[in-house]
């Protein structure tokens, strides 16, 4: 069986009606099978299980034999060591982590049938196309109309108050203060989805205040991100001719302020674009930090697209510019959103769909599969309501709550009466 039936029988949950325990006879409950994560590390984060009554929080490795855990080295790699659970076909070894510690692990129950098993796999390898992720995806094929509007205004409007309310919970993390909160928001969306997780919490391991003791020096605030990255540890992952001045900066830091550095296998670095590198991108935010005293000010201040772009922009050297296709994801899912709280919270109008409409439309993976089914997709604003619809809808087959599934069951209810 190819491991791709087996991450498809988990992630669609096929296992359920099945009785699940760990090769040494301890009764697993899987209650969230997790994010499937498409680059290095283990398949599935995020996930929670309990093993014997005993809550579990984490990672999730996939194998059709345990032993293809040695032949992948995952027990000399410390990315794997937050695995909580090992879910194989067959059980042939234990395995263990980087630490010699023992790691559950579960034989998969589920349907044995050959034909259906047969169909699984043909559905498999239909995952990464369009009609293998979308529910509804041959009625939009022949009618791309079935998504008004009107609902992707609505989506637009929905995604707007998620994002809100992250703002609000960061709100009440940072007692109030709106600067500190916008710093950890641009911190994980300078993650660029890859590592905006360590992005995150390198901005919550690293106190703002102490960053804006030393804003006058783009050298120190280089060391402070780069050393609490954990970049600057042995065998990590910065190689520049400036390493060692930036470790010899950030250990009088460290005493000074008694910060510790992550983990720096949380870093992400597979498959993944040379601008996109954790070095540069940290390297980038310690220039933005530089270079732009009171930045949640100057955003309320600002309303045009060009002023809003040219707070991400530098002419140092020394440090690799930013993108405009960049700019316009850190403005879309940080500006814009915190310009809508802000005038949320003072009662004031904020027009952010306008804005959207002024930014060219994003091209990922998710978007992609919109225009092959024939959606229109001209801005921001397009594409930040069709990954709304796919990421809070599609995904969780919320299709009875969508206006799209809404209107073809309908449709199918009047034919049969």
């Amino acid at each position: 069986m190819p491991e791709i039936v087996l991450h498809y029988i988990w992630e669609h949950c096929l296992w359920a009606g099945f009785d699940q325990e760990t090769t040494d006879g301890r009764k697993v409950e899987i209650l969230s099978v997790g994010e499937h994560n498409r680059d290095a590390g283990p398949d599935y984060s995020h996930a929670r299980i309990r093993i014997d009554g005993h809550e579990w929080v984490g990672n999730i490795e996939i194998h059709v034999c345990s032993s293809d855990w040695i032949k992948h080295h995952h027990h000399l790699d410390k990315a794997y060591d937050s695995v909580i659970l090992h879910v194989v076909r067959t059980a042939d070894k234990p395995v263990y982590n980087s630490h010699g510690e023992l790691i559950p692990q579960c034989e998969l129950q589920y349907p044995s049938d050959r034909d259906y098993l047969t169909d699984l796999f043909t559905a498999a390898q239909q995952m990464d196309s369009a009609i293998g992720r979308i529910g509804c995806a041959e009625q939009l094929i022949h009618d791309p109309s079935l998504i008004t509007d009107g609902w992707r205004k609505s989506l637009l409007n929905k995604r707007l108050e998620c994002k809100k309310a992250s703002i609000d919970r960061l709100l009440e993390i940072t007692k109030g203060s709106w600067e500190h909160a916008l710093y950890i928001s641009l911190a994980r969306n300078f993650g660029f989805h890859t590592n905006s997780l360590p992005f995150e919490q390198l901005a919550i391991n690293t106190p703002l205040s102490y960053l804006q003791k030393h804003r006058n020096s783009l050298f120190q605030l280089t060391a402070m991100l780069m050393g609490q990255s954990g970049g600057l540890e042995p065998d990590s992952f910065c190689h520049s001719e400036d390493r060692d001045a930036l470790l010899k900066e950030y250990r009088f830091m460290q005493s000074k302020f008694g910060i510790t550095p992550m983990d720096p296998t949380m870093w992400k670095h597979a498959r993944m674009r040379p601008q996109n590198n954790p070095e540069l991108r940290i390297r980038q935010f310690a220039q933005l930090l530089y270079q732009s005293e009171s930045l949640f000010s100057k955003i309320l201040d600002f309303n045009g697209i060009k002023e809003l772009v040219k707070l991400f922009e530098w002419n140092d050297s020394t440090v690799p510019a930013l993108g405009r296709s960049s700019i316009d994801i850190l403005l879309i899912n940080t500006v814009f959103p915190y310009k809508y709280a802000y005038a949320k919270h003072r009662n004031t109008e904020f027009d952010a769909i306008a804005l959207m409409e002024k930014i060219p439309a994003e091209n990922n993976s998710v978007i992609r599969q919109w225009r092959v089914l024939g959606q229109r997709v001209q801005s921001a604003a397009d594409t930040q309501a069709l990954l709304h619809l796919y990421q809070n809808y599609c995904q969780h087959h919320e299709c009875i709550n969508c206006e799209v599934g809404y209107q073809i069951f309908k449709d199918r209810q009047l034919k049969l009466f």
